[in-house]
């Protein structure tokens, strides 16, 4: 006798509410509809695969178009992809990497740059998640000890992961200073979009623009549904990016479908204008959860993300109506991002309910 068959599901179903809102993380956001219309449209017959393909090729012009002539695009699955991969092509075997204590490449990212990217990472302890030249000094030393890993890059990452911002000036002193020591300089842009709205700047206004060699250009934070970029800047100082992208388990065959959610984003404003949006949601955040008594916001909040320290109990209380998380749940330290799709009505409920949990 036959088993019977099992049950077949001819039909998608939804399984969430599309209401739900949290502030986790601007990762749990889904696609922007204008990203998605771009997926719809670049689906359908066949494209050459592994980049070759015309979206790939337009998106070059679109990088150019934000990070000038010498810009080269490499679209990769994911953020961390990209960081691997980027600071892969600007070391040696022996090299390493120097970054703040709290970059996402040594907090975040399950050892995947030492792992699979097989390079050390020097951290630097600091206040506000910005390295200085004089930071950084504190890891620069010791190219001809044999002994030492050899300092070669310098990884700074717009925002911080404290959701702080360079200045211009302050990554061009870094550049400035990491280049003087036959150092290069990766970007991690994660959410490169929300520093250069928050600054009302150019993105080269604080990249290629001061020296930046190479940076992982972030899309699935603010808009995309998945895919970043690598972005070489400087092409004197990487080199076989092809190769290495492929050694990384970063290529992939249908690229027009990560190359064509970039060119929505970035071809004209839509990057501004959901990270602007989300910049201003943290605002409002902010603003709000600061007239509670007895909540402190940590950091200077510049981009999207809001740090903040109140009682542990009233935390767990309210995580199981909205979704967030710790960042030092010893210190009782919490995070709250805001994304492209966060409603004003989403920040005014999500205050009151910490208005009352606090009067607890």
């Amino acid at each position: 006798m036959n088993p019977p068959n099992p049950v077949q599901r001819t039909d998608a179903h939804r399984h969430h509410d599309p209401t739900t809102q949290g502030f986790a993380s601007d990762n749990y956001a889904g696609g922007h509809p204008e990203v998605m219309a771009a997926l719809a449209l670049a689906n359908g017959g066949h494209q050459v695969a592994y980049g070759g393909d015309e979206y790939t090729d337009h998106l070059q012009t679109v990088i150019r178009s934000h990070f000038g002539p010498t810009a080269e695009a490499f679209p990769v699955f994911n953020g961390t992809g990209a960081n691997v991969v980027a600071l892969q092509a600007v070391t040696d075997r022996w090299g390493a990497v120097i970054c703040a204590e709290s970059a996402h490449i040594h907090v975040d990212e399950g050892g995947a740059p030492e792992r699979m990217g097989g390079l050390k990472l020097l951290t630097v302890p600091t206040p506000d998640g910005k390295l200085t030249p004089e930071l950084i000094d504190q890891q620069a030393y010791g190219w001809d000890d044999e002994h030492r890993a050899m300092p070669q890059v310098v990884s700074i990452t717009q925002s911080t992961e404290l959701g702080t911002l360079y200045t211009p000036d302050e990554i061009r002193a870094i550049c400035e200073h990491a280049h003087g020591h036959g150092m290069t300089v990766h970007l991690d842009g994660s959410r490169i979009s929300n520093a250069a709205a928050s600054l009302d700047v150019p993105m080269r206004t604080f990249t290629n623009a001061v020296g930046v060699d190479i940076l992982s250009l972030g899309g699935t934070k603010n808009g995309a549904l998945f895919g970043e970029a690598v972005v070489v800047l400087n092409q004197d100082a990487v080199r076989h990016m092809k190769h290495l992208r492929k050694l990384s388990m970063q290529l992939h065959s249908k690229m027009r479908f990560i190359s064509v959610q970039l060119e929505a984003l970035f071809a004209k404003d839509l990057w501004l204008r959901n990270a602007r949006h989300a910049n201003e949601m943290a605002q409002r955040l902010a603003e709000g959860a600061r007239a509670v008594d007895g909540v402190e916001i940590l950091y200077p909040v510049q981009a999207n993300g809001v740090f903040a320290r109140l009682p542990h109990d009233v935390s767990e209380r309210l995580m199981k109506k909205y979704r967030f998380y710790f960042w030092d749940e010893a210190a009782g330290d919490v995070r709250w991002m805001c994304a492209f799709d966060t409603r004003e009505e989403d920040i005014d409920s999500f205050v009151a309910a910490l208005k009352e949990e606090m009067a607890r």
